[in-house]
């Protein structure tokens, strides 16, 4: 009941934020936002690392996910800053709009690749890659055959990475990316993975089929990673419908951006967004929490909505 009332706010709260946000003004407003809500949990993940005594007891999973998530909405304020400024409007605000969003990029950059795992940092460099891609096809204006070869060397890369990353590693695909646990640990999850059929043990019951597995009776076996949940849930269907409806995300995001004009820093940081999500999903359970699955939702419906040019009415 937690796990379908919890999917149903976020596919509700996607689709007021589609209708909401079409309006230039507040779709720059929630931008803002969620780029300092998310710097907040950069800087606070940075305070655990530098200050342990200050910031003692942090969600590090969920951290990890906002700060990958800030490091590509505060790169989408700096574009924002730099539309406005050459757009004439007041160069004091741009600029003070472009400072905020530098020092967001820079807390949620410490906080990703200095303070998280690797892969976690690999996932947010995908993001970046993005958004650097769709701004060099637009800034240079190339040719419809340029930006698709461009963007095949680009995926091409990626897909290098990707199976250098998986390959490093053996076992069960699913936990090639995830942070190492103990032995017993991981035998546990290793028969859970083997015991799963293709719809799984349904949505949210990772918890209470972990005990199965679990040679201690009072012990809790958590999910190492959201695609493992998913996976343990709802079986490969799920798992591939989950993939699939990123992918198709993605897709529709990327091109949104390229189509958009001065305003494509929405719809591409949403893309990034869902490139970092989709990757760190097989890296960590920070996707399990509802504050990054609903942040995650209002992202992706700002994207969708400012994919397409609106009436500044």
């Amino acid at each position: 009941m937690n796990a379908l009332l919890l999917a149903l706010a976020a596919i509700s709260l996607l689709g007021v934020t589609i209708l909401v946000v079409r309006n230039r003004s507040r779709a720059q407003l929630i931008l803002l936002v969620l780029s300092g809500v998310a710097a907040v949990s950069a800087l606070i993940l940075d305070l655990h690392r530098l200050l342990p005594a200050l910031a003692a007891d942090v969600p590090h999973d969920l951290t990890t996910t906002l700060a990958g998530l800030g490091l590509m909405l505060n790169l989408a304020v700096m574009q924002l800053a730099a539309e406005r400024a050459e757009t004439h409007h007041s160069v004091l605000r741009s600029v003070a709009i472009g400072l905020c969003g530098l020092v967001g990029a820079l807390v949620s950059a410490a906080a990703i690749f200095w303070f998280s795992g690797t892969n976690s940092a690999i996932a947010a460099a995908f993001g970046v890659v993005l958004m650097l891609l769709i701004l060099v096809i637009r800034r240079l204006d190339l040719s419809p055959l340029a930006a698709s070869a461009l963007s095949v060397a680009a995926l091409i890369g990626a897909a290098i990475v990707l199976t250098f990353l998986f390959e490093k590693h053996s076992g069960p695909v699913l936990m090639r990316l995830v942070p190492e646990m103990g032995a017993e640990t991981k035998a546990a999850l290793e028969r859970m993975l083997a015991d799963t059929r293709w719809f799984g043990a349904g949505a949210g019951t990772f918890a209470a089929v972990g005990r199965i597995y679990q040679s201690d009776a009072g012990a809790v076996l958590t999910a190492p990673s959201a695609a493992m949940a998913v996976f343990a849930g709802m079986g490969w269907i799920g798992l591939a419908a989950m993939i699939a409806v990123s992918l198709i995300a993605l897709v529709r995001l990327f091109f949104g951006a390229l189509q958009r004009g001065r305003d494509s820093f929405f719809p591409a940081a949403a893309a990034a967004c869902v490139l970092f999500a989709l990757v760190q999903s097989f890296a960590g359970p920070g996707l399990l929490r509802p504050a990054a699955i609903l942040c995650l939702s209002v992202i992706v419906g700002l994207g969708l909505s400012q994919s397409v040019s609106q009436s500044s009415r």
